[in-house]
């Protein structure tokens, strides 16, 4: 399982990082959540959604092995592990993973909670086995 996007039927809104920031952290701040809404300049009104593919690299480069599978089959941060050497930020393709120790006290990612994907209101977000079936589910 993993989250999907699709960038072409994303608003900008941003109601995807209050969901996902209210997951993790349990209080409404964009900035601390798992993915992100790069807007596309020069043409307004376009936006692509960065989030976390469930690749692993993180996982790969955690020196306390901090960076674990859940039950989804999801990568999470065990905080009570997370030393913050952040190796964990360069090793992700997605540019999601972050350490900021002013907003929070380990590194954080996505863990397949779904939030995101019950806000998003365009339908440009889905948790899936397959890009593909998110797609048809999306459809039908």
């Amino acid at each position: 399982m993993r989250l999907y996007v699709d960038s072409a039927k994303c608003s900008g809104c941003r109601a995807c990082l209050v969901a996902c920031s209210l997951n993790l952290f349990q209080e409404s701040n964009p900035k601390k959540a798992a993915l992100r809404i790069v807007p596309h300049f020069p043409a307004p009104g376009t936006f692509e959604a960065k989030v976390c593919t469930q690749c692993g690299e993180c996982a790969a480069v955690c020196p306390t092995e901090a960076i674990k599978k859940n039950g989804k089959g999801a990568y999470y941060v065990d905080f009570a592990e997370c030393n913050l050497c952040e190796a964990c930020v360069p090793a992700c393709p997605e540019e999601v993973m972050f350490v900021r120790t002013e907003l929070a006290d380990s590194s954080w990612k996505c863990d397949l909670c779904g939030d995101c994907v019950s806000v998003c209101g365009m339908g440009a977000l889905w948790v899936a086995e397959t890009e593909s079936a998110g797609v048809s589910a999306a459809v039908a």
